[in-house]
């Protein structure tokens, strides 16, 4: 009787639910530690990009 029971109340939750599954998460997407290396490189560079065309235009 409890199998049956179980059953049937996660069939009524999914029918009653549908959104749930639609919303968005409030997790970030994963980003793995090679592409948060690639992206802390390409600031770092583009901050020094800054700092190199800044003094050009000071001299």
């Amino acid at each position: 009787m409890n199998r049956k029971k179980k059953i049937i109340q996660l069939h009524k939750n999914k029918l009653r639910n549908p959104e749930k599954k639609l919303q968005d998460s409030k997790k970030e997407k994963y980003v793995s530690k090679a592409e948060r290396a690639k992206r802390a490189l390409a600031l770092e560079n583009a901050a020094q990009d800054e700092l190199t065309s800044t003094d050009s235009s000071e001299k």
